[in-house]
């Protein structure tokens, strides 16, 4: 049977599209929070309009590191002409890579051989832990590839692996990179400490999956609340 429509009164209509929206904000909400995270090339800032040496979308590097990092980086293309740049994000857009986005990136701010001949380039993603680094013909010829790796492996890989210390990696990183870029000897990697431990080390599942049950609790109380309020007011009113 058909609703009166006539016996319905305007807040009663206004009612019932408050809690249709409602509904929608929170489907919508849900949905979209995670892809607005992503990051592509077109979301970093270029140095070439601004002077910046550190971008960090990722929120995991302290100003006092930025700080440190753009006064080393400023001064190193000052005194040899050789520049290091240095981004850090939360999360890649869906097919990309971290070595698709570092390419993509270091093409997009230097466009052509000679723009990208003296430039240094470190992208890292703070979701997976990985590095890319990425040089121009002059830099690197003093970046040699067996660094480039050492670098991304044994100074960052070894402060992400030994608990996400972000502005650590980023500020071992900047000690080669500054050196071998000044024509100096690199100081190569940190020291390794190997810790024994009788116990596993491994994140127990439980606990890995703890912070996206709790999401999907909430997610489905709210649903199973609105849902029903939607429903009913619909056919009562």
């Amino acid at each position: 049977m058909k609703q009166d429509l006539s016996r319905i009164e305007p807040s009663q209509f206004h009612l019932k599209n408050l809690l249709i929206s409602v509904f929608a904000i929170a489907l919508l909400s849900f949905g979209l929070v995670f892809p607005a995270l992503a990051t592509g090339v077109y979301d970093l800032p270029s140095p070439n309009t601004e002077d910046i040496w550190v971008v960090d979308q990722a929120k995991e590097v302290s100003l006092a590191t930025q700080g440190k990092l753009s006064n080393q980086f400023e001064e190193l293309a000052t005194e040899t002409g050789q520049e290091i740049r240095m981004v850090a994000i939360r999360r890649l857009d869906y097919g990309e890579t971290i070595n698709s986005l570092a390419d993509e990136l270091f093409t997009s701010w230097y466009p052509d051989v000679e723009a990208q001949a003296n430039q240094t380039l470190l992208v890292m993603d703070t979701l997976t832990n990985t590095t890319a680094i990425r040089t121009g013909e002059e830099a690197a010829k003093l970046v040699e590839p067996e660094i480039a790796t050492s670098i991304i492996q044994d100074t960052v890989g070894y402060n992400l692996r030994t608990g996400n210390k972000y502005n650590q990696a980023l500020l071992d990183a900047s000690v080669r990179l500054v050196a071998v870029l000044s024509g100096e000897v690199d100081p190569g990697p940190p020291i390794i400490e190997e810790n024994i431990q009788v116990e596993g080390t491994f994140t127990k599942a439980e606990d890995t999956d703890a912070g996206f049950a709790w999401t999907w609790v909430i997610v489905l109380l709210v649903l199973a609340t609105v849902v029903p309020m939607v429903t009913y007011f619909w056919y009562v009113m």
